[in-house]
Formats: C-alpha cells, sequence, structure tokens
C-alpha cells in the first residue's frame, strides 16, 4: 500500500480519499447537507400585486379592482378618485382585497396598498368613457313637497333600455322610516315599478336612490352617475266606492270623514261600465276635457264636455269629478263610466286628494286590468315579484 507522509503522519492514501469525500457537500450526487436543527431562515419579503396594472388600456366601470400579497398580510389598502374612496373588502387572511362598488366612468384612480411589514406598492389608471350614457329620466311620484297616498308605488324610467335588468335592479335602492316588504317588477325595457306588499304605513319619508354610476346596463352602455329622491307619504285617505248602493266613503287614518251620493256607470257598453277593484288616484284636473273614446263628432253618443274638479284612477277614462246631475245621485248610474258626486262634495274630494289615494270599488262586472293606469295592487303580491330581475329577491 502507498502512503503520504505528512507532519510525520503516516496516512494511507485510502484514507486520505475518504477524509476528502467528507469534506465536499457530495461525493456521489446525493443530498445536500442539512441545515442544523433549528436555525433561524428568512422568509422572502411580501410581494403585493394590484390589478389593473400601472399604465393600462382604460378600465371597463364594472371591473373589480383586486390587490394581492404572496407573503405576509395587507394592512391597508386605498383606492380614490377625486378624493372619494372606493369600497372594499379583505379576505379572511387579510392577502387579498376586492372592490365591492362600481366604478365611475370617465374617471382617474389611484390606488395605494401597504404590507405589515411596511412594503408598499400603488398603481394609477383611469376608466373609460362609455359609447352609451343611462341615466334616470324620471322618478314617479317625486314631486318635491308632494304628499302621497299610501297606495303609491315608485315608478322609474331610464333614458335607455336596459338588456341588464339584474345589474340595474341591484343598484337600485328604496329606504322607509317605517319600512315594509316591497318587490320591483319589470313593465318594459326602460320601466321599473315598486310596489309594496301592504299599503305604505302613513305619514312617513321614503327615500329612493339610484347608485347607477358604473353599473353596466347593457352593451357599451353604462350608469353616469347616481340619483337620489324623497317621497313623503301622506295621510292614509282610503276611499271605497259601492256602485249598487250609490255611495261613496272616505277614510282618513282610519276615521270616516266624508260620506257621498254618487253615480256610477250606467254599463250599457263595457266602456260605459265603472270598473271594479283597487284603484289609486294619478292626478287632478280642474277643469278636465273629456271626450267619447272611439265617437267621432255626430256618432250616437259623442260628447265633448269640461267637467269640473276631476280626480282621475285609471287609464280607460275614469275619474271623481263634480257633476250637476243630484236626481240621479244616490239612486242610479247614469254616467259613461265616471264616478260624479255633488259638486261641493267633489271639490272638497279634489281639494283634499293625494296621488296614490286607494279608491276601491265594487258592485260591477268589469275588473279593473292590474297595468291599467296604476291599477297594480290588482296583481297578487306573489306574483307581482315575479317580475323581478332579481328572482327569489325582494330589494
Amino acid at each position: 500500500m502507498l502512503t503520504v507522509v505528512r507532519r510525520g503522519v503516516r496516512t494511507p492514501l485510502a484514507g486520505m480519499a475518504l477524509a476528502a469525500c467528507m469534506l465536499v457537500t457530495s461525493c456521489s450526487g446525493g443530498p445536500p447537507a442539512q441545515a442544523p436543527s433549528g436555525a433561524a431562515t428568512t422568509p422572502p419579503p411580501p410581494e403585493i400585486k394590484i390589478s389593473p396594472a400601472e399604465g393600462g388600456a382604460p378600465v371597463r366601470p364594472d371591473r373589480k379592482i383586486v390587490v394581492t400579497t404572496s407573503h405576509g398580510t395587507l394592512e391597508q389598502v386605498t383606492v380614490e378618485s377625486g378624493g372619494r374612496p372606493l369600497k372594499g373588502d379583505y379576505d379572511a387572511d387579510r392577502t387579498r382585497w376586492v372592490s365591492t362598488t362600481p366604478l365611475k366612468p370617465s374617471s382617474s384612480y389611484t390606488v395605494s396598498a401597504r404590507a405589515a411589514d411596511g412594503t408598499t406598492a400603488g398603481s394609477s389608471f383611469t376608466t373609460l368613457t362609455p359609447k352609451i350614457e343611462l341615466s334616470v329620466a324620471d322618478v314617479t311620484p317625486a314631486v318635491k313637497g308632494e304628499k302621497v297616498g299610501v297606495g303609491a308605488p315608485v315608478i322609474v324610467t331610464f333614458n335607455q333600455r336596459v338588456t341588464r335588468k339584474a345589474a340595474v335592479e341591484q343598484a337600485l335602492e328604496i329606504h322607509a322610516e317605517k319600512p315594509v316588504p316591497g318587490a320591483w317588477r319589470w313593465i318594459n325595457d326602460t320601466t321599473v315599478i315598486y310596489r309594496t306588499a301592504k299599503f305604505w304605513p302613513a305619514h312617513q319619508k321614503v327615500t329612493f336612490t339610484a347608485r347607477l354610476s358604473g353599473v353596466q346596463g347593457g352593451k357599451d352602455m353604462y350608469g353616469v352617475k347616481d340619483l337620489t329622491k324623497v317621497i313623503r307619504i301622506g295621510a292614509a285617505q282610503i276611499s271605497t266606492v259601492d256602485a249598487r248602493r250609490h255611495r261613496m266613503t272616505v277614510r282618513r287614518d282610519g276615521k270616516i270623514v266624508q260620506t257621498m251620493l254618487i253615480s256610477a256607470g250606467n254599463a250599457s257598453t263595457r266602456e260605459y261600465t265603472t270598473t271594479s277593484g283597487v284603484h289609486l288616484t294619478m292626478g287632478k284636473a280642474n277643469p278636465e276635457r273629456m271626450i267619447s273614446p272611439g265617437r267621432k263628432k255626430g256618432d250616437p253618443g259623442y260628447y265633448d264636455l269640461m267637467i269640473n274638479h276631476a280626480v282621475r284612477f285609471s287609464n280607460s277614462g275614469e275619474y271623481v269629478h263634480a257633476l250637476n246631475n243630484v236626481w240621479a245621485q244616490g239612486r242610479q248610474n247614469v254616467s259613461h263610466g265616471c264616478v260624479n258626486a255633488r259638486p261641493d262634495q267633489a271639490r272638497w274630494f279634489y281639494d283634499q286628494v293625494q296621488r296614490g289615494d286607494v279608491i276601491t270599488i265594487t258592485g260591477t262586472d268589469r275588473t279593473l286590468e292590474w297595468n291599467n293606469g296604476w291599477g297594480f295592487w290588482q296583481m297578487p303580491f306573489k306574483e307581482w315579484r315575479k317580475g323581478s330581475a332579481l328572482t327569489g329577491r325582494t330589494p
């Protein structure tokens, strides 16, 4: 055996080879040496990612802003436009933040994020300008200072045809001081109506809000601004008309305040038959021009009259109005479908009425259609809510 002499020590060459093998990481491709048990390791620094990223194309207003961290937790995320913050939520581990409200179109946004260890990140972007702008064209009844009846609907009309009805309906809010269940129903692509399951409690304020900004209502169409309207519910003024007994009784907040002798439709034709059912007063005029439907001058039954103190309660030409046919009132139905009353009592009713007051009529064989004027209470609420785009939900 060959040996190597070093510092007077005789070492076999085989022993030297073994020692050399032990000094290197691996002699034959085996696993690397392990750190001693209990040794400290340094975690990688957090990496914060923001979507949408800096400098990209204009962002759709309905897109979500997402901020994530790969390690550690998010301490704070702020998204602002014009000094106004955008709402969002963290996940349970605070490693992800997602915006919860739409973005405002044609706007600039800044995003700032900070992790728990002090790592920060930021981004800025702009939102696109819609090709088609969606907004609320009208809310009825919502005239400033007006008080409405306990049956009043909230009728919202848009300036464009809405195809993404669920998204738009989701943005509509009703807040009442004395809340009752209710639901929206779409009657066409531009109109949605809110009706309560039971009459509104009287004497309260109802606030309607459309949070449309950034909501997609159709292809290339986004809401451009929010809207708030206040609706004031007045007294519970409910009238009952018995066409057989030729009587009309008016109650205010449960108390009888007027009893009137009336004459209803003569029922010689369907159009001259007063409709039975739950009606709502829709408006009034003094005087109101009334022209016989489907007839021209010279035809039998033609009329063209100016009628005083007329309160409308359907779209088929029905009113409570003044007429000096006192001989028939309380005795006989002789009108063309309206409810005639003594001039002084008709004037009193005209002065007291609110849009959305309830008039319930019985005693005729013609039923009011739910879509005749504001005949919405003719439809059972269970059926009404099926017209909501949010299946199984009420606002």
